[in-house]
């Protein structure tokens, strides 16, 4: 089994792709060495117990106060970096929507890039964590075709991990309506060039999207990962809106 994963990876390119990313990170020293037990330290420990003794419970199980293990969030995050290549990347400008906690932007911002995180203020915890963490947020509920608030700026890359806005799990789901509205808009707020990395939520069903969501994606020119939707270079109109070339 080993042996044929190997094959397989050699195959698909992805050991080419690791061992690029390698390559990197020992020709360009990270600007801030990640690891769970660095980043940690550098969250003023006063603050955040102040915040761990108002919001802790015993067994938060999937309750918002789970995000409280650090040793555990900032060890998805730094994962996401890495996987995102922004410890590798020169600095760029980074919306985070849906921003939760604030963890992925701030680890982003120790490697020396911006960014802006946007979520709703429901939870007094998370905006005292985003707080604490120097993140700026913008407050504002995402909405099916309602445009994105303006940000002052443009982005090098926009993210959202764990997507609950598209009325995850809920009746009225978005659909292709829904999601070509938002994408529409979002290129408004994303540099030339610039790329878009989504994470869908799993659905009842276990799906993450319908065959003809799927679809819509890919004549975007998403790739697609399972539960990752990338836009690479851009938002391009899909391919069936395109003018016939003459």
């Amino acid at each position: 089994m080993r042996l044929r994963h190997k094959i397989q990876k050699l195959v698909d390119g992805r050991s080419l792709v690791s061992a690029r990313k390698h390559t990197l990170r020992v020709l360009r020293p990270n600007r801030f060495p990640l690891g769970t037990k660095r980043v940690i330290d550098t969250i003023d420990p006063v603050g955040i117990e102040q915040i761990r003794r108002r919001f802790a419970v015993a067994d938060p199980g999937a309750d918002w106060p789970k995000y409280l293990d650090l040793e555990r969030w900032i060890g998805v995050n730094i994962r996401r970096v890495r996987q995102l290549e922004l410890d590798l990347s020169r600095p760029k400008r980074i919306l985070d929507l849906g921003c939760g906690a604030g963890y992925f932007l701030y680890i982003a911002q120790l490697l020396g890039h911006s960014g802006v995180g946007l979520d709703i203020d429901r939870l007094p915890m998370f905006r005292e964590i985003t707080l604490l963490l120097g993140v700026r947020r913008v407050v504002e509920r995402i909405e099916a075709f309602r445009p994105l608030p303006s940000f002052g700026q443009r982005f090098d890359l926009i993210t959202a991990f764990m997507v609950c806005f598209n009325n995850h799990k809920m009746p009225g789901l978005w659909g292709v309506p829904e999601w070509e509205f938002f994408l529409d808009d979002l290129a408004k707020h994303l540099k030339p060039r610039g790329w878009v990395w989504l994470e869908l939520n799993q659905e009842y069903d276990g799906s993450f999207y319908t065959a003809e969501l799927k679809e819509f994606f890919q004549k975007r020119g998403a790739k697609i990962d399972e539960h990752k939707i990338v836009f690479n270079s851009g938002l391009r109109a899909p391919v069936s809106t395109l003018p016939t070339a003459r």
